[in-house]
């Protein structure tokens, strides 16, 4: 195991058990069996380590919620497939996800409040996009208003995979969810929301647009940690493509898909889905 992603693993179990504020790098390093020194070779703080374990864990939750809504083939079974990769993950990571809840009245500084609300526009557009699938150009003019409810459903659920995560049949909560959803989709007469409402809100949030250079840095960075041959090519061809923009876009999507698979670059497929549009 990576000396980083063993502090990573090893930070969580005791974050979870004293909170962030009370676990000292000492702790963590006498808990990894490391020196300081290695530690702070790895991050150059305890906030950083946190940051890294926000991304991380969120990363993975969204890239595995995007994939599982772009692929699912049969449109009336996307919302089920939906809630159900939710609370799989949940029960999953249940000490994670309540890590992050219990510290929420934690004095983040406003890069991690960012961050957070960035991820949150991220899923955000995931519901969205799959709305906007799942249900008629009719209902176009509630689809904020039913990711909105979407969102609440999931808040309100969540609690239960923080006690007993071992008796929550997710299949049956699932399709509770899509029942209840489209029943909302149904007879929601009245929006709140409309286009310009909903962006009037997301506008003062830094976005971070998925720009040409960021992607650049993230290929660098992982052409010198990826060692599957198989995918370090893939890489240098979406590098090059990006760079010079050359390749079919069938052959893009192919590309994409290859460093998917691979469990360091998701990610990195994610940002590249977005940045092209697929």
């Amino acid at each position: 195991m990576a000396k980083k992603q063993l502090i990573m693993e090893k930070a969580i179990e005791l974050f979870a058990k004293q909170g962030f504020e009370a676990t000292s790098v000492q702790q963590i390093t006498d808990h990894c069996g490391i020196s300081k020194g290695a530690f702070y070779l790895a991050f150059k703080s305890k906030d950083e380590l946190i940051s890294a374990l926000v991304d991380q864990f969120i990363e993975e939750f969204i890239t595995n919620l995007d994939y599982v809504v772009k692929s699912s083939k049969d449109k009336d079974q996307m919302l089920y497939h939906f809630y159900y990769g939710i609370f799989h993950v949940f029960s999953k990571n249940a000490n994670i996800g309540m890590l992050f809840i219990k510290e929420q009245a934690h004095s983040f500084n406003e890069d991690f409040i960012n961050k957070f609300r960035y991820y949150d526009l991220l899923f955000e557009s995931t519901i969205l996009n799959m709305l906007d699938v799942i249900y008629p150009a009719s209902k176009i003019q509630i689809k904020y208003d039913l990711m909105y409810s979407v969102k609440g459903l999931m808040s309100a659920y969540n609690p239960l995979f923080f006690v007993d995560t071992g008796n929550i049949d997710i299949d049956l909560l699932a399709k509770s969810l899509v029942e209840k959803t489209n029943i909302l989709a149904t007879n929601i007469t009245q929006p709140f929301f409309t286009e310009e409402l909903y962006q009037l809100v997301i506008q003062p949030v830094n976005q971070k647009e998925v720009t040409k250079v960021k992607l650049l840095e993230h290929m660098d960075k992982k052409q010198e940690e990826v060692i599957d041959p198989y995918v370090r090519e893939s890489l240098s061809l979406l590098k090059e493509e990006v760079i010079e923009q050359t390749l079919p876009r069938i052959l893009i999507k192919g590309l994409i898909e290859n460093i998917r698979k691979n469990s360091e670059c998701a990610w990195l497929a994610y940002l590249l889905t977005k940045y092209y549009q697929f």
